[in-house]
């Protein structure tokens, strides 16, 4: 689709050229998909940890041992695991499995240039959602697309949806939620923007994995999550320092330990007290080498919770 017609048929399904730019008019002709003023907040919420940030060596058994003994109720698995092990695992520890990391975004996004490519990313999309369904869970982590040099803006835009569109019948059938975040891949920039790539699909199996510290450097994360409501499908609780970034270049600003850096984590759970509709809340950070370090971890997790 040249520029021109993408922006002119987003303009048509959106409205925008119609009514005045506002969050409340972001919403007006999507009634399906309208969050109402005070969506109902998970009553408590739970601690899951990202699979590939539990860096603690050993078996799967081993790890979910040392996650389990941390503190934690559940882990987010990354696709494309032994299934059996990782059930075996957590039914050993009593961890549940809170959603499904799919692992192939990076490599064969959805927006590939090559049909191939995307082709097998869709495949391994999949994967993770046949993932989920073996696990119990109901939602998968996806990174949409990426926009660089050898894609345009409106072609992640395009080819995404076209991919998403292709997944859905099989995430409905299968009662998994496809959770699209916005993590450094140059797309989807702000919270309306975001909004309206949800929308589009009118379908409660397409949601957001909001990440909270990924998000300082285009604003913040408690007012993405208020214009987001209950769009957001799952978080990530993540830190990040400018200060850091500033000085030693961006990506080093998650070296911050959490509650360390530059998240206003009370106002980012007076937020989600108030929008979020899930109870799982799953730490990224980084390291993690020992049970004292994840206890550490836990431990500062814990403290966010009782602000």
């Amino acid at each position: 689709m040249k520029r021109r017609n993408f922006i002119k048929n987003t303009a048509l399904a959106t409205g925008a050229f119609t009514l005045p730019f506002s969050v409340d008019n972001l919403f007006a002709g999507n009634a399906a998909v309208t969050p109402s003023a005070n969506p109902p907040a998970a009553a408590g919420f739970k601690k899951s940890i990202m699979w590939g940030t539990v860096g603690v060596q050993g078996a799967v058994l081993d790890k979910c041992k040392a996650v389990k003994e941390a503190g934690y109720q559940g882990i987010e698995p990354n696709s494309h695991m032994d299934r059996k092990e990782v059930i075996d695992a957590a039914k050993a520890t009593g961890l549940a499995i809170t959603d499904v990391c799919c692992n192939t975004h990076w490599g064969k996004p959805l927006s590939h240039p090559d049909a191939t490519v995307r082709q097998e990313g869709y495949d391994g999309v999949m994967v993770a959602l046949e993932d989920a369904h073996a696990y119990g869970t109901d939602a998968i982590l996806l990174v949409p697309g990426v926009v660089n040099d050898t894609v345009t803006y409106d072609e992640c835009w395009n080819r995404s949806t076209e991919g998403i569109r292709k997944l859905l019948p099989a995430a409905e059938k299968m009662k998994v939620a496809i959770c699209v975040e916005n993590v450094w891949n140059n797309f989807l920039l702000s919270p309306m923007e975001a909004c309206r790539y949800v929308d589009q699909f009118n379908s409660p199996y397409v949601k957001f994995y909001f990440d909270c510290g990924n998000i300082l450097v285009y604003g913040w994360p408690e007012q993405w999550i208020s214009i987001l409501s209950n769009r957001i499908g799952r978080i990530h609780i993540k830190e990040f320092s400018k200060k850091i970034a500033d000085k030693q270049g961006r990506s080093a600003g998650f070296s911050a330990p959490l509650t360390e850096g530059d998240v206003n984590w009370a106002k980012v759970m007076d937020a989600l007290r108030q929008n979020y509709q899930h109870v799982w809340l799953t730490t990224e950070q980084g390291g993690n080498k020992t049970i004292e370090e994840l206890k550490d971890l836990h431990g500062r997790l814990e403290k966010i919770l009782n602000m």
